[in-house]
């Protein structure tokens, strides 16, 4: 058996060709890998990192899972490269979020007729977008619930039995054991959140995409723009994030990690609050950072927003 150098993330298959590429990005390390191995597996595809991993606990290494974007990308607005179908060559599945999220994917899949596209929102009601955009939008971020993130597993379970029936026992126990890292991630999320003072339970951010997560934990949520594709800063939507932290007199403002932060470092300079940190949402982090997965990145942001809103 002839062997050839795959590059290896935490269940996560690349082809050589993109090692150059990709493995600065991602923090991965070549490892040799039968090709007759890395060929039997299916091929499946997500939209951006965080389905990715969500994807990879389901398919315990009995898949090849890969994301379109990288690390870091700013998913709502993302423009393919020629590159990226490329890459995309040889998928039997993609996984996407719905909920409006990736404007570009139609476009995208349409270099990729044969290839099956899943919703990983079937069966979520979603939470409508606040603010000055058109009505009737759903907010997309629906995976920063916890309790909804169990839907997206069990979707990615169905979707991955129907792929490879052989390996259905397999997918189902993994999303079993996905599933109840999830309900103990709420209890932890629910327990800290609990511990902020009424009045400063305010999650003041740059992006509306904390909407659900907001919804959960009975946090009150103000932001700059209401979804990242529709980031232009008005001076109404930040003399009105100004006014609301300065009347709440929250003690911090946050961001997120894939747009720039300066218009909310502006509003807590003028409210007289402080910037207490930067929020994962649409991304991972590097495997060295504080967000590798979906789990941790929840358990950063709880952890930033407490320790910001009581002024560590």
């Amino acid at each position: 058996m002839t062997a050839r150098s795959i590059l290896w993330c935490p269940g996560l298959v690349l082809s050589g060709a993109l090692m150059l590429t990709s493995g600065a990005l991602l923090g991965c390390t070549p490892t040799p890998v039968p090709v007759e191995q890395a060929q039997a597996k299916p091929r499946v595809l997500t939209t951006f990192t965080i389905l990715a991993d969500m994807a990879n606990r389901v398919a315990g290494g009995h898949l090849q899972v890969e994301s379109i974007t990288r690390l870091g990308a700013e998913i709502h607005g993302y423009e393919p490269s020629p590159s990226d179908l490329r890459r995309a060559e040889g998928a039997q599945l993609v996984l996407i979020n719905g909920f409006g999220l990736e404007r570009w994917a139609d476009r995208f899949l349409s270099g990729l007729p044969d290839v099956q596209r899943v919703v990983l929102t079937e069966g979520i009601k979603p939470l409508p977008i606040a603010g000055d955009v058109a009505a009737a939008k759903p907010n997309p971020h629906a995976w920063m619930s916890p309790r909804l993130a169990e839907v997206y597993v069990e979707n990615i379970r169905k979707a991955f039995s129907a792929l490879d029936p052989a390996h259905a026992a397999a997918f189902k126990g993994n999303a079993e054991a996905y599933r109840a890292e999830l309900r103990a991630l709420d209890k932890e999320l629910r327990r800290d959140l609990a511990t902020l003072p009424p009045q400063h339970r305010l999650l003041a951010t740059c992006e509306g995409a904390f909407s659900y997560l907001a919804r959960d934990y009975g946090l009150t949520e103000a932001y700059l723009w209401p979804v990242n594709a529709e980031s232009q800063v008005t001076p109404q939507r930040m003399a009105r994030l100004i006014a609301t932290v300065r009347e709440r007199q929250v003690p911090a403002v946050f961001c997120e990690s894939t747009v720039s932060a300066e218009a909310q470092k502006q509003v807590a300079a003028e409210s007289g609050s402080r910037f207490a940190g930067v929020f994962f949402v649409d991304s991972l982090s590097p495997e060295a950072g504080p967000a590798s997965s979906l789990l941790e990145l929840q358990r950063h942001n709880v952890t930033t927003l407490v320790n910001g809103l009581k002024g560590r």
